[in-house]
């Protein structure tokens, strides 16, 4: 469901309460440089007055006066940056510190909503804190080869470093990754090893299973008071998020509706340039069989295809711990 206004100031308040944060601990932190170097105030106002006056003679054109304030500004930067240095700051002190650089803590670059304020709408659209406690324990650093035998762990090891170039090339590159294997090799596993890697940068992601998908999707479209509204349009997060993650494709129970959702939805990341990452039991021929031919072919031309070998990791732990 689109957020309600009710959530919508929720968030612009989170905003407010982090600039507010920022402004009284720069605030704070700049009584006590100014204790420390009480000649800092009258050297700050100096360089105010000395980068006015720069201003004046460019717009007049008095190109002698404007290298001479340039030399003169230069100068007390620097006597600026040893004072500070003697006293162990840094320039960097006498600025504020944001949560988020890009947008400096509003929501917004410009006129349009920064990374942030889109994961804000996720994480209470899609509950993405419960996602974040599941990633503190599956991630890459958790990641174990262990559960690999001969020849599977080092196909294991290559498609683990195929998931860390998907990252890497991540904001320069439009990928997108289709994860095919039997129940419990790993598919889920490494999806939320990405969606770590992606969400500590800053990245957007909504991960859900192919049946919440199709299930918010249903109710978007099918609901009460939703007549003439598709479900792109009554979650907008699923076609602009930075990574959507399909869990499971193929676990739900397909119909017309889930076909055609399908096929609407992967193809309009793909004009959208955004990327997708599905994982699924079943093998190419059965997608195809499922989901149409027109699906897989959009699939198969724009995604890069893993097979995931082993057979059932959680059925082999729970053997081994004997409960």
């Amino acid at each position: 469901m689109p957020l309600m206004n009710s959530q919508y100031e929720a968030i612009l308040r989170t905003y407010a309460s982090r600039q507010a944060k920022s402004r009284r601990e720069l605030e704070e932190r700049l009584a006590r440089i100014q204790k420390k170097i009480p000649s800092l105030a009258s050297l700050e106002a100096s360089l105010s007055s000395l980068q006015a006056e720069k201003v004046r003679s460019a717009v007049e054109g008095d190109q002698k006066q404007k290298k001479r304030l340039e030399g003169e500004i230069a100068r007390l930067q620097k006597e600026r940056g040893e004072l500070l240095e003697a006293a162990g700051y840094t320039l960097k002190d006498l600025k504020p510190s944001y949560l988020c650089p890009k947008c400096q803590d509003t929501g917004f670059v410009g006129q349009e909503k920064c990374r942030c304020f889109l994961q804000a709408e996720i994480d209470l659209l899609y509950h993405q804190s419960h996602l974040k406690e599941i990633l503190k324990r599956e991630n890459f650093r958790t990641f174990s080869y262990a559960w690999y035998e001969g020849e599977d762990r080092e196909i294991m090891k290559r498609h683990v470093m195929d998931a860390e170039l998907f990252i890497e090339a991540f904001d320069r590159e439009f990928q997108n990754l289709l994860l095919l294997g039997e129940v419990g090799t790993g598919k889920t596993f490494l999806s939320n090893c990405i969606a770590k890697e992606l969400m500590d940068t800053g990245h957007s992601v909504v991960y859900l299973t192919a049946f919440q998908l199709f299930g918010l999707l249903s109710k978007a479209v099918f609901g009460e008071q939703r007549e003439g509204i598709t479900g792109q349009q009554a979650y907008p997060c699923l076609l602009d998020c930075d990574l959507l993650i399909i869990d499971d494709l193929g676990t739900e129970l397909p119909n017309s509706f889930t076909i055609s959702q399908l096929f609407l939805c992967v193809n309009e990341r793909i004009l959208r340039r955004k990327s997708t990452l599905i994982s699924s039991n079943l093998d190419m021929e059965a997608l195809k069989n499922t989901y149409s031919e027109r699906t897989l072919s959009r699939i198969i031309s724009n995604y890069t295809i893993r097979q995931l070998p082993g057979s059932d990791i959680r059925i082999r732990k729970k053997l081994q711990s004997g409960t």
